[in-house]
C-alpha cells in the first residue's frame, strides 16, 4: 500500500469525500435538519388544528345569525340559507319586548368596564406594591391571594351572596361591580411583570432626583407597566363581560341584568315550547352582537401589547 494514498475522510470537494459518499458531519447536519423539518411540520398542524377548534364555534355563531328560525332548524348548520336574514334579526333584536336587548347591552358595558377599571386599577396598586416595597407579611398575604386563584369563582358565589345581603346591595349594579373589582389572577401578574420591567436601580434614581413616591410610580414605573396593564384591563373586562352565574344569583330585576342572563331568559322561553315564543333568531344574533364589543377591544388595544416598554426610562 502506498504512503500516499489518500485517506477517506480527506474531502474532495464541500460536502464530500474523495470516495464521493458525505461526510461523516454532513449526514448528521442533515438528519437534524429532516427531524426539525419534521418537528416543525407536525407543530404547524396542530396550530391549524386549534386553530380550527376556536374558530369554529365563531363561524357557527356568524352563520345563525343570518337565519331565521325555520332556517335555524331546517338547513345545514354551518352554511348560509336561502333568505338572509340578519338584518331583520337585528331590527327584531332591539324592538323585541319593549327594546330591552338595549338595556341588556348597557348594563353589561356599565359592568364590565367599571369593574375591569376598577379591578385594574387595584391590580396595578396592590401588584406594584408587592413587588417594590418590603413590609411585614408581604409572603404570606401574597400567598393567600395566590391561593385565592385556584378557588372556583361559582364557588365563591352563595358566599358573597350571603354578604352582599347583609348590607342591602342585592338586586343593585353594585352586586355585580364590587365583586367583580377584585382579581388575584390580576395581582399575581402585575407583581411578576413589575419585578421584571421596573428597574430598582431605576426608581433609586428618581428618588435621588428628588421624586417622590407618587412622582415616581406615575411617571417611571406605570409607563413600564403599559403592555402588562392592558393585559390585565382585557382579562377583568372580558371576565365581566362574559359573567353569568353572579349575576344571575343576586340580580332579579330585568332592567338590571346584563346581555348573558337575559339571553337565558329567552331561552327558558323559547324552551318552553307551544306556552313559549319562539325568539331563537332572536337568540343568536343577539349573542352575536354581545361579542363583537370584545372583539373590538382586543383589535384596538393589542398594539399597547407591542413597544414603548422604555418610555418611562427615556423620560
Amino acid at each position: 500500500m502506498s504512503v500516499f494514498a489518500p485517506r477517506a475522510d480527506v474531502r474532495d470537494e464541500p460536502g464530500t469525500t474523495v470516495t464521493g459518499l458525505p461526510s461523516r458531519e454532513d449526514r448528521s447536519v442533515k438528519d437534524r435538519r429532516n427531524r426539525n423539518g419534521g418537528r416543525r411540520i407536525g407543530s404547524h398542524a396542530f396550530l391549524v388544528i386549534l386553530a380550527i377548534y376556536f374558530v369554529f364555534p365563531i363561524w357557527w355563531l356568524v352563520v345563525a345569525a343570518t337565519k331565521n328560525t325555520s332556517g335555524l332548524f331546517g338547513s345545514s348548520a354551518f352554511w348560509f340559507d336561502d333568505h338572509f336574514a340578519l338584518f331583520e334579526n337585528i331590527a327584531g333584536l332591539f324592538t323585541h319586548q319593549g327594546g330591552i336587548y338595549w338595556r341588556w347591552l348597557a348594563n353589561s358595558f356599565v359592568y364590565a368596564f367599571a369593574g375591569g377599571i376598577g379591578a385594574t386599577v387595584l391590580a396595578i396598586l396592590a401588584g406594584y406594591g408587592f413587588a417594590k416595597y418590603r413590609f411585614r407579611g408581604r409572603g404570606a398575604v401574597f400567598t393567600i391571594i395566590l391561593g385565592s386563584v385556584m378557588v372556583p369563582l361559582t364557588a365563591l358565589v352563595i358566599p358573597t351572596f350571603m354578604l352582599l345581603s347583609q348590607y342591602g346591595i342585592i338586586n343593585t349594579p353594585w352586586a355585580v361591580i364590587l365583586p367583580s373589582l377584585l382579581s388575584p389572577f390580576g395581582v399575581y401578574l402585575m407583581r411578576v411583570y413589575t419585578q421584571d420591567a421596573v428597574p430598582d436601580e431605576m426608581l433609586e434614581a428618581a428618588r435621588i432626583d428628588g421624586a417622590g413616591e407618587l412622582r415616581t410610580f406615575f411617571q417611571v414605573a406605570l409607563p413600564l407597566l403599559r403592555p402588562a396593564i392592558v393585559t390585565v384591563l382585557l382579562l377583568s373586562v372580558v371576565g365581566t363581560w362574559n359573567n353569568f352565574f353572579l349575576p344571575l344569583a343576586v340580580l332579579t330585576d330585568p332592567e338590571l341584568l346584563p346581555v348573558t342572563v337575559g339571553l337565558n331568559r329567552w331561552t327558558a322561553l323559547s324552551n318552553a315550547g307551544a306556552g313559549g315564543e319562539q325568539v331563537w333568531n332572536l337568540i343568536t344574533t343577539g349573542a352575536f352582537v354581545s361579542i363583537l364589543p370584545l372583539i373590538l377591544s382586543f383589535l384596538f388595544l393589542q398594539r399597547y401589547w407591542q413597544g414603548g416598554l422604555a418610555i418611562g426610562s427615556i423620560k
